[in-house]
């Protein structure tokens, strides 16, 4: 199975126009995967590629434009790379003789402050290098630090690749699982999916093909089946399962089927507890309660696609929210990357599952979230609030 977007380590290249990144990345790769030229502004935009990286496994590379890119034009496309330091896991900033600049200095700072690890490559040493001054601040400002030339050092990849492991937490190297901590050898986990409007026609989605190979590396045993049959299912079992896990729209008819001694949650609920903070979604479910007519909430997805007429996030949770609270409240949806910089404006936000992005740039809207003092909660939290069942759902997680 290949690793999903959301699962990948993201690396991005950063620096100023010309600095080499691109060339550097093909060296990494060993084949052409950005376009090289010797005319500074050749990369636009911000260009994401998923690549193996052994030993460090699936990847996700980004390219970005020039930091020191001038113009109108030139700064849509700084804004664009500043917006990518959201997902990045580990910033790599390429540098040549010409130093370091006022922009250097300003996004060393926003990686610290964004609590990202920074690999620095002097790059172009085979021609000359920075100044023992320049050289000094790009030391006192970075993790590890590289000298190279991306057209002769033939060891650019394995310095690289050294550079990574030494940089990079170990929930990096080691992938946390989703269910690792919570089930044992042999159990027997069941997973409800529902067959509807929103499942995709022969396949299923993302999160429950995830979950799935998740139990078989924990050796123990999935059992799959749709809500119509979980009863016969449960009662086919010689023992009660370790658990049952379900998609969050079918919380409602599965927790009136599970019975009461048997462990049950949700999909998203998983999601939350690996890409993000549960307890922070737990408390920003509360704040539902404390809606009021008028205000607004902002529903963020991870992945851009094309709603139903029954979209979980954009008629589903609002429609939900509203029954719960009795109250007219505005909701607001984005998609993708896109993140508002005014937040401030919304009660809450509540966030999907994220099996399309990684774990940091949901960490990245949680603080932002907590910076503005607006409450963030997640879609399966959010609906086992209003469904008055989230005390149970979180009975597996409480050791």
């Amino acid at each position: 199975m290949k690793e999903t977007k959301g699962n990948r380590l993201h690396i991005t290249f950063l620096g100023k126009m010309n600095t080499g990144k691109s060339s550097i990345i093909n060296n990494l790769f060993n084949r052409e995967i950005s376009i090289v030229s010797d005319f500074a502004g050749t990369t636009t935009d911000v260009n994401q590629k998923a690549m193996e990286l052994l030993p460090l496994g699936p990847v996700s590379i980004l390219d970005t434009a020039g930091i020191d890119d001038i113009g109108e034009l030139g700064q849509k496309r700084v804004n664009k790379t500043l917006e990518a330091l959201d997902r990045t896991d580990v910033a790599v900033i390429i540098f040549d003789n010409t130093g370091v600049k006022d922009c250097d200095i300003e996004l060393f700072n926003n990686l610290k402050t964004k609590k990202i690890p920074i690999i620095s490559i002097i790059n172009k040493t085979d021609i000359s290098l920075p100044s023992e001054n320049d050289i000094k601040i790009i030391e006192n400002n970075s993790n590890h630090i590289i000298h190279a030339s991306a057209k002769k050092d033939k060891d650019i990849a394995s310095k690289i690749k050294l550079g990574l492991i030494s940089v990079l937490d170990s929930e990096y190297i080691d992938t946390p699982t989703l269910l690792g901590d919570v089930v044992d050898k042999n159990d027997t986990i069941i997973l409800v999916i529902p067959i509807d409007k929103e499942a995709p026609k022969g396949r299923i989605i993302l999160p429950q093909v995830q979950t799935i190979r998740d139990i078989l590396d924990n050796s123990a045993i999935s059992v799959v089946c749709n809500v119509q049959n979980l009863k016969h299912t449960i009662d086919s079992l010689k023992k009660p399962p370790r658990l049952v896990v379900t998609d969050s729209q079918a919380f409602k008819e599965v927790s009136e089927i599970v019975p009461k001694n048997i462990e049950l949650t949700s999909f998203s609920i998983i999601f939350a507890k690996l890409k993000g903070d549960l307890k922070t979604f737990v408390h920003g479910a509360k704040t539902i309660d404390k809606l009021q007519d008028n205000d607004k909430v902002l529903i963020c997805e991870s992945c851009s696609h094309h709603p139903n007429e029954d979209d979980i996030g954009r008629v589903k949770i609002p429609n939900l929210i509203k029954k719960y609270t009795g109250k007219n409240i505005i909701f607001e949806h984005t998609s993708g990357h896109i993140f508002p910089n005014d937040i401030e404006k919304y009660k809450l936000i509540i966030h999907c599952g994220a099996c399309m992005t990684n774990r940091r740039e949901v960490l990245s809207r949680i603080e932002k979230a907590s910076s503005k003092y607006v409450a963030i909660t997640n879609y399966g939290v959010a609906i086992a609030k209003c469904l008055n069942i989230l005390d149970r759902t979180l009975e597996p997680f409480k050791n």
